[in-house]
């Protein structure tokens, strides 16, 4: 099966269906083609991973590749995506690969690519390395060697608990880890820090990764701990990169909410370190909040690259997504759901969450619409001509926002409005245009 033809990359490496696009044949050119994009003459790569059954095949094939290319492999196990930056800072790693799909489910999966401890690669870097994936370099004459890095746990764990001193002695906390990554870490850092910890979803399987848990689906959290005696829980995605929170009473936090907490908390302390950076799909309520509390916000596309790149032209430190990817850049330039959940705590400051929101939420519905072809709606006249007189209703009352998915074959219609019933109704009227117009 050969590498499939054009472009590769989404908004968060390659992914897609293992067996139908994304092969071992494709991974091994991968690592193949990142490592000889690496200026580097004989590059550290490290390789991890999340649970999925496909992912040991994946990381091999995607190891010889590296190692072709006369790279040295390191291979650190399953460990949560932000892991791979902040092994990179320890080690002096030229370049970072993580195997997973994030919050797809277990059929799917992906490569991530990092620039060792700096973040994702540059989208110069990165179409370098779509070249070089469809004409291969010749081997190298000395190839390198796949090693095991032995203690790539340990170490995440200490750089977590080094960066955040808190003490949870007599707090109860719910974790529901989706049967990925965070299995093992999620409850040891949370432990170590004092909590008594429940744990959800942590008895991964290689199919089970977001299976009715996890980020995705956070009411199995919400159903869970009412009535637990937990005082806050925390829902991570398969990869660990993002976190939704639900207080006592089962209520849900999104990221908005979560990073409006932290940036008020910051604020209050002298400590934000400038404005906050949020994407297009963040709800205009938290807008009036940041107003509100004298904060400035900047708005970027979608993707916690673009918050990357946002935060370091404006050199902030706090940015992220309505999804609960949070950056904290005084931690790592990418998101961590643990380092949020725990960057969260340290705002509440024992606080309960059900009482300390400081934004209103606009009502917002948001629908995924399969697509033949994503990329085709940029060109639909039909929805952009609806988008822009339904924009015009709602100047001053709500908004609307339509745009592709960067990593699967989706159609994203977002509306908010001054109540649940608009927002519902002009949705499903939007939803059912871009399936006529675009097909599925």
């Amino acid at each position: 099966m050969a590498v499939p033809p054009g472009k590769l990359f989404g908004t968060d490496g390659v992914r897609g269906r293992v067996g139908e696009f994304l092969n071992a044949e494709l991974a091994l050119a991968v690592g193949r083609a990142g490592t000889a994009a690496v200026e580097v003459e004989r590059p550290r790569v490290l390789i991890i991973r999340d649970t999925r059954e496909s992912g040991p095949m994946l990381e091999s094939a995607l190891a010889a590749g590296v190692a072709e290319a006369g790279g040295e492999v390191y291979l650190g196990g399953i460990l949560p995506t932000p892991a791979a930056l902040l092994l990179s800072r320890s080690y002096d790693f030229d370049l970072a690969a993580v195997v997973s799909a994030s919050h797809n489910p277990y059929h799917d999966n992906g490569i991530k690519l990092f620039a060792g401890s700096e973040g994702k690669l540059d989208d110069g870097t990165e179409a370098r390395v779509e070249e070089l994936i469809h004409n291969p370099p010749p081997p190298s004459s000395s190839p390198g060697r796949i090693n095991r890095l032995n203690g790539a746990e340990r170490d995440y764990l200490r750089a977590l608990e080094s960066h955040f001193r808190l003490d949870l002695k007599g707090m109860k906390v719910m974790l529901d880890c989706a049967n990925g990554s965070t299995y093992r870490v999620a409850g040891e850092i949370f432990t170590r820090l004092g909590a008594e910890v429940e744990l959800l979803a942590n008895e991964p399987d290689g199919v089970n990764i977001n299976h009715d848990c996890g980020s995705t689906h956070v009411t199995n959290l919400a159903s869970e701990i009412a009535g637990s005696g937990a005082d806050i829980g925390f829902s991570f995605d398969g990869d660990g990169d993002r976190v939704l929170a639900v207080d006592r009473e089962g209520r849900v936090h999104d990221g908005d909410e979560i990073i409006a907490l932290i940036a008020a908390d910051r604020a209050s302390r002298s400590a934000l370190g400038g404005g906050v950076v949020v994407t297009v799909m963040t709800n205009y309520g938290f807008h009036q909040a940041m107003e509100a509390a004298g904060i400035e916000v900047e708005v970027c596309g979608v993707g916690d690259r673009y918050v990357l790149e946002a935060l370091r032209g404006r050199q902030w430190a706090l940015g992220g997504e309505q999804s609960g990817h949070i950056i904290s850049t005084g931690y790592a330039p990418t998101g961590d759901g643990i380092a949020a959940a725990l960057m969260l705590l340290e705002a509440l400051a024992g606080r309960n969450l059900a009482g300390a929101s400081v934004m209103e939420k606009l009502p917002q519905t948001l629908r995924n619409v399969v697509v033949a072809d994503r990329e085709a709606v940029a060109s639909a006249t039909p929805v952009w001509s609806s988008v822009e007189k339904v924009n015009r209703d709602l100047e001053g009352r709500g908004r609307v926002l339509v745009r592709p998915s960067g990593t699967e074959p989706l159609v994203r219609v977002m509306v908010e409005a001054p109540t649940q019933e608009e927002a519902e109704q002009i949705c499903s009227g939007l939803v059912a245009l871009v399936e006529q117009e675009l097909g599925g």
